[in-house]
């Protein structure tokens, strides 16, 4: 048998790691909404320009979070009034040097103008908690295999867009492998639907999706559980699970 304080110690850390990058999406999501609702007081619909204002607090982000990538605020459609879709996305590349996002959305031209399918976007929209998504091929941002980090953004009890972090998996597997190697059994990290973020389980690798149990009851629980052979013990308040064969 595993020792459950073993199990809680590593689940703590696991959070420890991303508590700081969710950290960084609550302070986007308090800039976001306190932003939309400056322009909500002067009678008008936001536009993409006003986004703009976002832009100082997103670089001080990307300078002093080691873990993340990329962050920004991402609209839901409809929000604002001079375009149907935007994401005010800023990144760092390798030269350290801060990047905005240029996308085509227009959607006559281009594959990316509906991202509401996304688990960055749907998981919060849909469950009104944040989220981790991936990991994932970052075809949108970077061609990266990263997760994100995401929380809802709400105007007046609507939902208008999500704040987002990415984190490069190769960061995140580097943070956390010691941790899961230190457990007696070869366990694995899915985020709420299964998917795997980071494995010392061969049968498990990250990217792939481990099926059966309903990891969101796990994470809406916030207890650990069983399904079967497997011990499921959520990371706090973090959206990840830690999965742990028991024999």
């Amino acid at each position: 048998m595993l020792d459950p304080d073993t199990e809680a110690g590593v689940a703590a850390r696991v959070r420890w790691t991303l508590e700081a990058v969710f950290g960084t999406v609550a302070e986007i999501r308090a800039a976001s909404t306190a932003l939309l609702n400056r322009v909500a007081a002067q009678g008008r619909r936001p536009v993409s320009a006003d986004l703009a204002a976002l832009r100082p607090g997103l670089h001080l982000h990307l300078a002093r979070q080691e873990l993340v990538s990329g962050v920004g605020f991402i609209a839901a459609p409809g929000l604002l009034g001079d375009v149907p879709a935007w994401l005010e996305w800023w990144q760092s590349g390798s030269d350290g040097a801060v990047r905005p996002l240029l996308l085509d959305l227009d959607p006559r031209s281009s594959a990316y103008s509906d991202y509401t399918h996304w688990d960055w976007f749907a998981l919060p929209r849909d469950t009104g908690r944040r989220a981790v998504a991936g990991p994932y091929v970052d075809y949108l941002c970077s061609d990266e295999y990263s997760l994100t980090l995401s929380a809802p953004v709400h105007i007046g009890g609507r939902f208008v867009g999500v704040a987002a972090a990415d984190v490069y998996l190769r960061h995140f597997e580097a943070a956390v492998m010691p941790l899961l190697r230190a457990l007696p059994a070869p366990a694995h990290l899915v985020n709420a639907r299964g998917r795997v973020a980071a494995s010392a389980d061969p049968a498990h690798l990250a990217g792939s999706l481990t099926k059966g149990p309903d990891f969101g009851a796990v994470l809406a629980g916030a207890r650990p559980g069983r399904h079967g052979e497997l011990r499921l013990v959520p990371c706090d308040d973090i959206p990840l699970v830690l999965v742990i064969p028991e024999n």
